[in-house]
């Protein structure tokens, strides 16, 4: 394997984390790994040199899968491969249709989380063998991962932002844009999700946070 990659563990939990660097410090190449132990340090540390995230659902900052789509509106040419300690096949297929990588369970062992880094590198999308992932059953749920498939990289980072609490100048200044800009998305977004107001919008979105963090609890 090629030497230089480097990678982002976000995880809030020392011990893990050290389990998935031990891992990846295992595979040929000197690698640089970065660590994160809290959205807010995801954020800071993820950048498009990052060759693969591996994130937790479930850190402090972010709840669920919404933590997966905010890092895929900030740098959507970076893959992310969740690791949960919940492998069920809902949560493996949710995690891939907003645009996960690959999925590792938190059960898995050192061959089996370098086997998957190895996949996700090559191009490839890795989910746990033997695992049917099937179809959606929850049509609410189906009709919002469509929903949420078509907004883009700007369009996500701003539901993000709104699921935050941000005003749209608050947006505007962190995203380095106007604020006639941010009005423009916000009314995309609104659009996209099928409701009227910002409110709205963030219940739609906490659907799919409490649903990914109930099965995490």
């Amino acid at each position: 394997m090629v030497s230089g990659y480097r990678f982002l563990v976000a995880d809030d939990h020392p011990l893990f984390r050290g389990a998935l660097k031990t891992a990846l410090s295992g595979m040929d190449g000197d690698s640089d790994i970065r660590e994160a132990g809290d959205f807010e340090g995801v954020k800071a540390l993820a950048d498009e040199d990052v060759d693969l995230v591996l994130l937790d659902l479930s850190m402090p900052g972010v709840s669920g899968l919404s933590g997966l789509m905010t890092l895929r509106g900030m740098h959507p040419t970076v893959p992310v491969a969740v690791v949960s300690a919940h492998d069920d096949p809902e949560t493996i297929r949710r995690a891939l249709d907003l645009g996960a990588s690959g999925f590792i369970s938190k059960s898995a062992g050192m061959d089996e989380i370098r086997r998957a880094v190895g996949v996700i590198l090559g191009g490839g999308i890795y989910t746990p063998e033997d695992i049917d992932l099937g179809l959606e059953t929850d049509p609410e749920i189906a009709d919002l991962i469509h929903r949420l498939q078509m907004l883009t990289p700007q369009q996500t980072r701003v539901l993000g932002m709104l699921a935050e609490g941000l005003l749209n100048k608050q947006i505007a200044y962190e995203l380095s844009v106007s604020e006639a800009t941010i009005k423009a998305h916000v009314s995309a977004v609104l659009q996209k999700l099928g409701v009227d107001s910002r409110t709205q919008a963030v219940i739609r979105l906490s659907r799919i946070s409490a649903d990914s963090i109930a099965l995490e609890s």
